[in-house]
């Protein structure tokens, strides 16, 4: 048993006693468990002692319809189609796209999806931008979690050729820090609040969790020549 409020809420302090404060907390994914109406309750409102704006983003884990119920965006529209939307932070674009499959636990980019991060991306050709999605598009080494990965991560890649202004790829889904480059572009895992992945490259037994130091990512955006630099800190 492992108590992810607590844990949860110990980001949340971390957050809101980080100066400057960061401009925006993206939640990859993986609100709730078995997504139930009561777990985004409680998600609710224990996020509400976060002072940072925040912006959630599907996991296997979560259902669409509780997503779109808990965390209103008029960019979803009203069907049940893939939650993704977009945030502009000064002079950042940052893209939060829906990779979850229904009752699956990989992930895979719809072809709306793809044609909606597309179009967005060549709005602009200044802009800089980061993009998160839950799963990841590339393996770790760890079987049991590249088992589940993003399926189509060469779809993914392939857009992203296309539109060089994109800096950062983050993702969530497997309870453990990782680093690589992803279509030439930065990409990274985010660790977890709680409990993580165990570190098992043979897949020797079922896949395990354990409780490892509580880390999150913080990614610093540093404006400069062309669209500038990102810094991932842990």
């Amino acid at each position: 048993r492992v108590d992810t409020a607590k844990a949860l809420l110990r980001t949340i302090d971390t957050l809101n006693g980080l100066s400057p404060r960061p401009d925006l907390t993206v939640i990859s994914g993986d609100i709730a468990d078995s997504a139930l109406p009561e777990e985004y309750a409680h998600a609710t409102k224990l996020l509400g002692a976060l002072q940072v704006p925040f912006v959630a983003i599907p996991g296997n884990h979560d259902r669409r319809v509780l997503i779109r119920e808990t965390f209103p965006d008029p960019a979803y529209g009203t069907s049940d189609c893939a939650l993704n939307t977009m945030r502009r932070i000064e002079g950042l674009d940052i893209f939060l796209i829906d990779s979850t499959v229904a009752n699956a636990p990989h992930g895979e980019l719809d072809a709306p999806t793809l044609a909606w991060l597309g179009e967005s991306l060549g709005a602009s050709t200044t802009r800089p931008a980061f993009l998160f999605l839950h799963h990841p598009p590339f393996d770790t080494g760890i079987a049991y979690t590249d088992a589940v990965r993003l399926r189509n991560a060469d779809a993914l890649a392939a857009v992203l050729r296309r539109h060089q202004r994109v800096l950062l790829v983050a993702a969530g889904h497997v309870h453990r820090a990782a680093q690589t480059v992803f279509a030439g572009i930065s990409a990274s895992i985010c660790p977890a609040g709680e409990q993580a992945v165990t570190l098992e490259f043979e897949p020797r037994w079922p896949e395990v969790f354990r409780i490892e130091p509580p880390a999150f990512h913080l990614h610093a955006w540093l404006p400069g020549l062309g669209f500038g630099t990102v810094v991932t800190h842990l």
